[in-house]
């Protein structure tokens, strides 16, 4: 049985998979607002809480969930690490480039599986695409792009608990106080996952300027192209100042044989076509829905009651049981700590980018026991 611990008692999105999982139990809940955290904690059924994440470490649990903002991320995942704690983290992995190479050299040093919590990738929505990317159903997949839109400006202040009403939110610097595609691993992360095997090279971000909100430091809204090693093109769109609808699960991907492409609002529906569709003259679409039967993974079909409820059709289960499974059968993780750093990277080099005209980025080449001098940033 492994004991986990969370930290951030309002990041919870991953507690209903936890409880579904017959390997886990849930022992302790961390949260500066000590008040909150023992009235989450006894809400469900967790025994121990704690203020200081330090005194956590010091339980038994034998794993934390990192869901605490995000420039706290690198600081707990090391000290957890260092602890003998396996980490699942949620996004973004760290907030400096500096951060997401001692997060690497930490877990190598000290062996424990480290995951981010990238949900995105576990949508029934995007797995029946990635199943239909693995069966070739789009021929050689050489265009994919992502969009994350959502007006969050009003959470450049806290407005619950402890913290009165317009206290400035730690948002206001680590997200809103950054420019180019601050949040980037919605975006990618799927996409990512249709190109398996391969892995960013290049970024170049350009971005609006301020005009919604001049109050806030970031663009309205930035565009960044990837290329990928394999000479592949990634665009997405990161946008959380534009006053418009929340649309954060855009995504298309182009091949040679076909395409997908996401709805976009407003009763329009996932969509799909490739050769051999049908027989018409004229190309027309199909809805993504007639293939689920077909394309979508297993264990999303068998999914338990209890395991659906878990969020996102199942998703938020299923990315528990990859984590549980590293720990318990060495299994890899669903989004290992190269993955995460490589993803994470793209907002740090894009804030680059778009402060220097749009200038491309070279994107180190994270891997295991990646030697000191490549641990740099190339201008």
């Amino acid at each position: 049985m492994i004991k986990v611990g969370i930290a951030g008692a309002r990041g919870l999105s991953t507690i209903k998979g936890f409880q579904a999982n017959p390997n886990v139990e849930v022992t302790a809940l961390c949260d500066l607002d000590e008040d909150f955290a023992k009235k989450r904690a006894a809400d469900l059924n967790i025994p121990k809480h704690y203020r200081v994440f330090e005194d956590m470490l010091e339980s038994d649990i034998d794993a934390v969930v990192i869901a605490t903002p995000m420039q706290c991320h690198v600081p707990q995942a090391l000290a957890a690490l260092e602890a003998g704690k396996h980490v699942l983290s949620e996004v973004t992995a760290g907030v400096t480039m500096d951060e997401l190479f001692w997060l690497c050299e930490k877990v190598e040093e000290t062996q424990k599986v480290y995951m981010m919590a990238e949900n995105y990738i576990y949508m029934q929505e995007i797995q029946v695409v990635k199943g239909m990317v693995e069966a070739g159903v789009f021929g050689e997949v050489y265009f994919g792009e992502g969009e994350y839109i959502h007006d969050i400006k009003n959470m450049v202040t806290y407005s619950y608990g402890r913290f009165t009403s317009g206290k400035t939110s730690w948002r206001k610097y680590w997200q809103f106080g950054r420019r180019g595609s601050f949040y980037p691993t919605h975006s990618l992360g799927p996409v990512m996952k249709w190109l398996h095997g391969d892995r960013i090279k290049t970024v170049r971000t350009v971005g609006t300027g301020q005009w919604t909100a001049p109050h806030l430091r970031n663009d309205d809204l930035a565009l960044t192209l990837c290329t990928t090693e394999k000479g592949k093109l990634i665009k997405i769109r990161v946008d959380c100042v534009s006053n418009r609808p929340h649309c954060a699960t855009y995504y298309s991907c182009q091949g040679t044989k076909g395409c997908y492409e996401a709805a976009r609002g407003l009763g329009d529906q996932a969509k799909v076509w490739f050769e051999g569709i049908d027989d018409k003259q004229e190309k027309t679409w199909y809805p993504l829905k007639d293939f689920y039967d077909q394309y979508l993974p297993e264990r999303y079909k068998k999914a338990s009651e209890d395991q659906k409820k878990s969020g996102h059709g199942g998703g938020d289960f299923f990315i528990v049981e990859d984590f549980v499974n590293a720990i318990l059968y060495g299994n890899p993780p669903g989004v290992d700590v190269y993955e995460a750093c490589e993803w994470t990277a793209v907002a740090f080099l894009s804030e680059l980018s778009v402060m220097n005209g749009g200038r491309e980025m070279e994107m180190p080449k994270f891997r295991k026991n990646m030697p000191w001098e490549e641990k740099i940033i190339k201008i």
